[in-house]
């Protein structure tokens, strides 16, 4: 009988230990998150969309590509480099997890979708057909217009080289072009 109530106490005190690390891990990836809600908004609309993008919903493996390219310089941000430097590669893996987890924001949809411009169809193979991202490219309806644009120019200009297709696609298309793309993925 002994023998019996004290496999019992020690297995569920075992249970107890190991249940214990994962909810305090949890905890503690949501703190680390809280940092990112300044600027991405606590919600999922970010305090200043044109500036920053939605994390939340978005691609884990894009997600986890930009907190590495931050954090390795291969990707240059005031904010956002100095930020991934100080996390623990377990910990990007985690927040990228954590952030693409969560429901994209909703937004209330416009009336008439717009028509797609030329040359959105090249974007559709690695954004895929409704531009919502997959395995390895973000989201990009949605996201806002001048986040979009700027993300276009600064890979047309070279400015953003952490990608190996995108300057050279974006140089093929005129601002024009860009901007129509922009509006296009915005509206939807």
């Amino acid at each position: 009988m002994f023998t019996r109530v004290f496999s019992v106490v020690l297995g569920a005190g075992f249970c107890l230990a190991v249940a214990i690390p994962p909810a305090h891990a949890a905890d503690e990836i949501e703190a680390k998150g809280q940092l990112c809600a300044a600027c991405h908004g606590d919600k999922g609309v970010p305090s200043d969309p044109k500036a920053n993008p939605v994390i939340w919903g978005q691609q884990q493996s894009y997600l986890m590509k930009q907190l590495r390219d931050f954090r390795s310089g291969e990707r240059n941000s005031a904010i956002m480099s100095p930020i991934a430097k100080d996390l623990a590669e377990g910990d990007l893996r985690k927040i990228a997890a954590y952030f693409a987890a969560k429901t994209w924001p909703a937004r209330r949809a416009s009336a008439k979708p717009p028509l797609p411009p030329k040359g959105i169809a090249q974007c559709q193979a690695c954004h895929q057909p409704n531009f919502e991202g997959g395995m390895p490219a973000p989201r990009l309806a949605g996201l806002s217009y001048e986040y979009l644009v700027a993300a276009m120019r600064a890979f047309a200009a070279g400015k953003r080289t952490n990608n190996l297709d995108m300057p050279g696609f974006m140089r093929t298309l005129t601002e024009r072009e860009r901007a129509a793309i922009a509006r296009y993925l915005a509206a939807l």
